[in-house]
């Protein structure tokens, strides 16, 4: 066999020095027949073992013949058609060669999605320390971030939450969803405790997701265990925030969050996706165009539940304790709360208004609160405890309870309350 030395060298001989074949033959002390195989070929020479065969090419036929009748046929069964009676390694690997000859063709699947269908959602959590106020830190566990991601878009939206009870969670979705303007017609979940599950293919919904997707008039889905691949979407998306929004980033509080994030995403969701050929930006129109209307009334997310003021004229919020105005002591209020406002109603008219504080346990009290209870608390003691020296039978004017509500600027009438 010709070495790759020699076949250079006819080469050059032949190309740089212009020597004819029958020298190059001379030169070398080869056959011309060489010299001219050396020059017309297009790659130097490499020996090539001639295949020694194998005791299994006698019954390829036999093989080809079952695997036209039954294409899924099993190797051992067809060994025992054919008559095999050796080891069944060698065989195993003609019939796994030969297999796909026979097999309908089945092209690789490629994901796509129609506008407006379908919205990818999640939680995130953060690897970061958030302070919350009160010389508290909340742990990335305690402070779930919402994530949705439009599948034929791509656009991105996502909010800090300051748990993931369903009161927190609907009102964030609720707030993700009427900021995008539309509804998606379907909202895709993993196995969410406040949102529900899937068992064995059946979708079990909580009674607050049916109740949140009604008013919507969307579908919801929850995803079976184990199936990442089916929201691979999100799962890149939190990818993506760990590792472009985070570094480097330093956050005061959770509405410094919040901030920091939705400038964050107002530029990604002008940068170009790679799988879209361009970015969301572009396509944001006709996924919100095909997607469902808001409803004409918005759908009851957040905290909400009434009772009887008590005397201490506090009411409990998630670990911490709101002041209500005293002069509803008694009286049946409505507390309700979203992300970021605790309110308490009375009669329809708003008898407390606080921020609402992500730390825990803490009591929170208005000052006008405290003022009205002790200008109360002085009034029952005067009203107790009268002068020594009295006359017992002068007679005392019973005031209507109106007039107290006034001097101490409650007014529950039309007027609302005044402060």
């Amino acid at each position: 066999m010709l070495s790759v030395e020699d076949w250079a060298e006819i080469r050059r001989l032949h190309r740089a020095e212009g020597l004819p074949i029958k020298m190059i033959a001379r030169t070398l002390k080869i056959s011309r027949n060489t010299v001219r195989s050396a020059l017309s070929s297009d790659g130097p020479p490499k020996y090539e073992r001639k295949p020694a065969g194998s005791a299994v090419d006698a019954f390829e036929d036999a093989i080809r013949v079952e695997l036209k009748k039954t294409p899924t046929m099993p190797a051992t069964v067809i060994a025992e058609r054919v008559g095999w009676t050796r080891g069944m390694t060698v065989f195993s690997e003609r019939v796994r060669e030969l297999r796909p000859a026979y097999l309908p063709p089945d092209p690789a699947g490629r994901t796509s999605y129609d506008a407006g269908d379908i919205a990818q959602c999640d939680l995130w959590f953060p690897p970061v320390t958030i302070p919350v106020g009160y010389g508290q830190t909340r742990m990335p566990i305690q402070l779930p971030v919402l994530t949705m991601v439009l599948g034929y878009s791509r656009w991105l939206s996502a909010i800090l939450l300051p748990s993931r009870r369903a009161e927190d969670l609907f009102a964030g979705w609720w707030q993700l969803i009427a900021a995008l303007g539309a509804v998606p017609r379907t909202l895709v979940w993993d196995g969410e405790g406040a949102i529900g599950r899937n068992r064995g293919g059946r979708i079990e919904l909580t009674g607050d997701c049916q109740a949140f997707r009604g008013v919507l008039g969307t579908k919801v889905v929850v995803l079976k265990p184990a199936e990442p691949e089916h929201k691979g979407i999100i799962e890149r998306a939190h990818d993506y925030f760990e590792r472009s929004f985070l570094p480097g980033r330093e956050f005061s509080g959770p509405g410094d969050f919040n901030h920091q994030l939705g400038k964050w995403l107002q530029i990604v969701n002008t940068r170009r996706r790679r799988v879209l050929g361009c970015a969301p930006t572009d396509r944001i129109g006709a996924d919100l165009a095909a997607m469902l209307t808001l409803p004409p009334v918005a759908p009851q997310v957040g905290w909400r539940h009434s009772a009887r003021l008590a005397r201490d004229h506090y009411v409990r919020l998630d670990a911490n304790d709101y002041s209500v105005h005293p002069g509803v002591i008694g009286r049946r209020i409505e507390v309700t709360a979203d992300l970021d406002r605790v309110k308490v109603f009375c009669d329809g008219k708003t008898v407390a208004d606080h921020e609402r504080v992500w730390a825990r346990h803490q009591t929170i009290t208005d000052p006008e609160h405290r003022e009205a209870a002790n200008m109360l608390r002085r009034s029952r003691i005067s009203a107790l405890h009268p002068i020594p020296g009295s006359d017992e039978h002068v007679l005392v004017e019973q005031r209507r309870l109106s007039d107290y509500d006034a001097a101490l600027g409650i007014d529950l009438g039309e007027g609302g309350l005044v402060s």
